[in-house]
């Protein structure tokens, strides 16, 4: 039987790491120092999932002349303490460790900044378990002219091009779903993530679950239903 080699892209803050409040209580930090208003709760956890440069003008409400500042203050004290602040949500690395095992190949898609990404999953001693890491552009402009998790998610693709039979996307929020959707890839949604009650349902997640252990059977599921289709059976 022809084995069908698989490749996982997985979603970073929320699915992957929990912040552990270091981006919600970030952005609050920043904007307060910046003298800005700072959003409600509710508003805040909306934030985690898109770029940083839409979220504070769409949902904070940030002046387009302040963004980058409130970004400066953000990043310096992510970089300071944020990062390491986070911690791997329970089972994920024995996921990560069970899937390399098994033969799939890894990888991060995000829309945190690509080598802010690398540099938390080093301080997380996740990089290693990752054959890529896809991200923004180091420049926040940039990565916010970016088509939301579709462009990312691309390249990730064309970046393990020749490599895999079969793709799918790990996440917590409706962006990836959608961006798995755009590239024809179903997405398996995380609840223990950043989504609203029904959110990932809703926007079409191909199964939402709520362990580790659960999406690794999942995972399983999907690379038999893969393999035998790869073989002619259905």
């Amino acid at each position: 039987m022809k084995e069908s080699r698989l490749l996982v892209l997985f979603d970073l803050d929320g699915t992957l790491v929990d912040p552990a409040g270091s981006i919600t209580g970030g952005i609050s930090a920043a904007l307060a120092a910046c003298g800005l208003p700072v959003p409600a709760p509710a508003d805040l956890q909306r934030m985690v999932g898109p770029a940083l440069m839409t979220s504070l003008k769409d949902i904070a409400g940030v002046p387009e002349d302040r963004v980058a500042e409130v970004i400066a203050r953000y990043r310096e004290g992510y970089r300071a303490s944020g990062m390491a602040q986070s911690r791997p949500y329970p089972g994920i690395r024995e996921v990560l460790e069970q899937l390399r095992a098994a033969g799939a190949r890894l990888a991060v898609a995000t829309q945190k900044p690509e080598p802010l990404a690398v540099d938390l999953l080093r301080v997380q001693g996740l990089l290693d378990l990752f054959d890529s890491v896809n991200g923004s552009p180091a420049d926040e402009q940039a990565g916010a002219e970016l088509d939301g998790k579709r462009t990312i998610i691309r390249a990730a693709l064309i970046r393990h091009a020749g490599s895999f039979d079969s793709a799918v996307m790990v996440g917590d929020r409706m962006h990836d779903v959608h961006g798995a959707a755009d590239n024809a890839l179903d997405c398996i949604g995380v609840a223990w993530g950043f989504a609203a009650d029904g959110e990932l349902e809703t926007e079409g997640a191909a199964a939402v679950v709520h362990s580790a252990g659960e999406l690794l059977t999942e995972l399983d599921r999907f690379r038999v239903q893969e393999r035998t289709c790869a073989n002619g059976s259905l």
